[in-house]
């Protein structure tokens, strides 16, 4: 289930908490954007991944709202939100000052404001590896890492991805994002861990933790998330610019990825690598990470193989 790693804080009376799902990629991050953007109160754009560089770009002595404007666009996924430079830079130089944390809200006031609700979140996986310089510069960040049996991660990684990766390659990915959180956390002021599997098979009570650790008021609204999914994901259909891994990311890929957010849990999304993953696979995988998996409770070597003998 969810462990909760909180501290009191004097936060801005005025300020609501703001959610940042952070987690390696393929282990339920965007099913968790969707469910919690689907509450009335709460809106979470596609994976903005500018806010460390607009962070870094306005503590700079002398920083201007163009430098801002020029950190958020420095990311090709800027092509999603569909905003002006003119309206962008409208809303950064009303700031009494540019520093990173009202030129980070500035972004999310306005997306939130497109989208008709009061309060908003963020959902771009890497950021659990910066979840230090975001607190700094937003006091009321909190975070919410999913963790997914990192066997599965690499299934579903290696199902998607068109390079030429190993499942070693992801297991030593999974492994050094939740040992960088891990090392984080202490240092934090408002973090949670949920599981995917716990998502999955008891999405209900997993959701309400998650509410009450937002701040946000039960809403069943967010046991839908699938009927509004379809609608929310188009704004993803937009072509990304750029070329390499961009070329990779067509619209059809993205919305191949993001499928199952359209439909509710299936139990058949969890411990997958059972079925489906070649037992090279697995050894591979838990030659790198085998004592991470052990040590947040997933079953490994000898307890897979008993299990698989019916032993």
């Amino acid at each position: 289930m969810a462990s909760i790693l909180s501290r009191l804080i004097r936060r801005e009376p005025d300020r609501p908490p703001f959610p940042f799902i952070v987690g390696m990629n393929r282990s339920g991050t965007t099913l968790l954007r969707m469910m919690l953007d689907a509450h009335p109160e709460l809106t979470i754009p596609p994976e903005t991944h500018f806010v460390p560089a607009l962070i870094k770009a306005t503590r700079q002595r002398g920083a201007t709202p163009e430098d801002a404007l020029a950190a958020m666009k420095s990311v090709r996924e800027w092509g999603y939100f569909n905003f002006s430079d003119e309206e962008m830079l409208r809303r950064l130089r009303a700031l009494p000052k540019l520093r990173p944390g009202p030129a980070v809200r500035t972004f999310y006031e306005a997306y939130a404001e497109r989208q008709g609700k009061p309060r908003y979140g963020e959902k771009t996986p890497t950021y659990v590896q910066k979840m230090k310089l975001i607190q700094r510069a937003l006091p009321e960040a909190r975070f919410v890492h999913v963790i997914r049996d990192g066997r599965d991660v690499a299934l579903s990684v290696l199902d998607r991805t068109v390079r030429d990766l190993t499942a070693a390659d992801v297991a030593r990915r999974w492994r050094k994002k939740i040992r960088k959180a891990q090392e984080d956390a202490p240092a934090l002021r408002h973090y949670m861990e949920i599981r995917y599997e716990d998502l999955i098979l008891d999405t209900e009570p997993v959701l309400r933790k998650v509410c009450e650790f937002l701040e946000l008021p039960w809403s069943d609204d967010v046991l839908h998330y699938h009927e509004r999914s379809p609608e929310r994901l188009k704004e993803m259909a937009r072509p990304l610019p750029g070329g390499g891994r961009a070329k990779e990311l067509t619209v059809e890929r993205r919305m191949k990825t993001h499928e199952m957010t359209t439909k509710p849990p299936s139990r058949d999304r969890v411990q997958r690598w059972r079925r489906q993953m070649t037992e090279e696979q697995r050894r591979e995988f838990e030659e790198v990470a085998g004592d991470l998996l052990a040590e947040l409770g997933y079953p490994t070597g000898e307890a897979v193989d008993a299990v698989a003998d019916g032993s």
